[in-house]
């Protein structure tokens, strides 16, 4: 049986990253990128003012206060979008917008708010300015040829509004996984089906549609299979187009538990069939030619965490993601946990930040059926093989879930 770390060496050595496609700016939103992105210009492109005010020479108004303000006199209205044609001489001002291009001459801004008219032409200053105050500087938030994204960066609305500014209209993206789900065993049924004793209703059908819509990919539904091999086999050839396929139940040693047989007889090479975990201690991963496969296990939660542990980082490195937004960090833990030895655990847990530290519990009943815990809960305590009993006020492991 392999530990968490060899099965997950074992799958993401066996992922390659998924083809690049071109899409629109406005459509690459939470995509991961597939190009090194280059500036071909500076932003700002020119030196523009950071408030409404007026553009000045600092030396004209040096000194200048609410009792000796300085007199200036007010030579053009200068809106965004347009440049001055004249430059601002001694003892002179340009009234100046916010996003307006600095006029030769001028080194700093006075803001509207310490300035007053005086007649028709003229603004009395109340305030000394330093050379650049209000003035945002050609280049500050990017230089030209400078590479501004890596690929691999996960999209988000920043990064679209600095691909816009760029002029970037269309960009590279990875093309987004297609992920096959399947659910199997006589007992389940589908959520619009009515209830009757001794079934039980497909979740997990729809925790892994969620969760894979999360991660990046692309969800494809196939329905439920019954423990039937011919059914369960054209169902599994039904995922073929896709990159990926999922299945859930039917993995563990009982008589009805066909999905490993079906698997292997359709032609997947089998890498490894269970991991030193709980809950998800039974898992199926292997290659079927170019299509990967993992057979989660039944039981709610330990599907949601097998997928969380493994089925995540594969999506992730087929998207061509860099970095894993999951959180980990030390907590104090609130309570008693108590473990079976030579299994890692992963347990359901609350955990917040509270002067100056992470405390953490478990967010409820830990059964691997037990749906509710995992709603409650925000991140997921990692309690190693080698313990039995985690006593309260040690300090453990959290990743959080978000």
């Amino acid at each position: 049986m392999l530990t968490v770390e060899q099965a997950l060496e074992a799958i993401l050595s066996d992922v390659t990253i998924l083809p690049f496609e071109e899409t629109h700016l406005i459509d690459s939103l939470d995509r991961v990128l597939a190009e090194d992105i280059y500036a071909d210009c500076d932003i700002p492109q020119l030196a523009n003012s950071a408030m409404d005010g007026y553009a000045v020479k600092s030396s004209d108004v040096r000194g200048a206060s609410k009792t000796k303000p300085k007199i200036l006199k007010v030579i053009y209205d200068l809106r965004a979008g347009y440049v001055a044609k004249d430059a601002v001489e001694n003892n002179q001002a340009m009234r100046i917008m916010t996003g307006a291009p600095i006029p030769e001459g001028a080194d700093s801004v006075i803001i509207v708010e310490e300035t007053e008219k005086e007649g028709k032409d003229k603004v009395k200053i109340f305030k000394e300015p330093k050379p650049g105050d209000n003035i945002r500087n050609r280049g500050e938030d990017i230089k030209k040829e400078e590479r501004v994204f890596k690929k691999g960066l996960f999209l988000n609305s920043a990064h679209i509004g600095i691909l816009a500014s760029l002029g970037k209209a269309k960009v590279k993206v990875t093309r987004k996984p297609k992920i096959a789900i399947l659910a199997t065993g006589d007992e389940v049924i589908d959520v619009d089906e009515k209830m009757e004793p001794g079934k039980l209703r497909s979740s997990n059908t729809y925790t892994l549609y969620s969760q894979i819509i999360k991660c990046g990919g692309i969800p494809k539904n196939l329905g439920i299979a019954k423990d039937k091999p011919g059914e369960l086999e054209k169902k599994l050839k039904q995922g073929l187009d896709c990159d990926m396929i999922l299945t859930s139940g039917g993995v563990s040693v009982g008589d009805y538990d066909l999905v490993k047989f079906i698997l292997a007889k359709i032609g997947t090479d089998i890498k490894f069939w269970k991991v030193s975990m709980r809950p998800g201690k039974p898992l199926v991963f292997g290659r079927l030619k170019e299509k990967l496969i993992f057979g989660l296990p039944g039981n709610p939660v330990s599907s949601m965490i097998s997928f969380e542990v493994f089925v995540r980082p594969t999506i992730l490195k087929m998207l061509g993601q860099r970095l894993d937004t999951r959180k980990e960090v030390d907590a104090v833990l609130e309570e008693d946990i108590k473990k079976k030895k030579g299994l890692r655990y992963f347990v359901r847990a609350e955990t917040r930040w509270d002067d100056g530290i992470y405390l953490t519990r478990t967010a409820g009943p830990q059964g691997s059926g037990i749906l509710k815990s995992m709603a409650r809960a925000n991140s997921l305590i990692i309690l190693p093989e080698e313990e039995e009993c985690t006593e309260k006020g040690i300090r453990v492991t959290v990743r959080f879930l978000d």
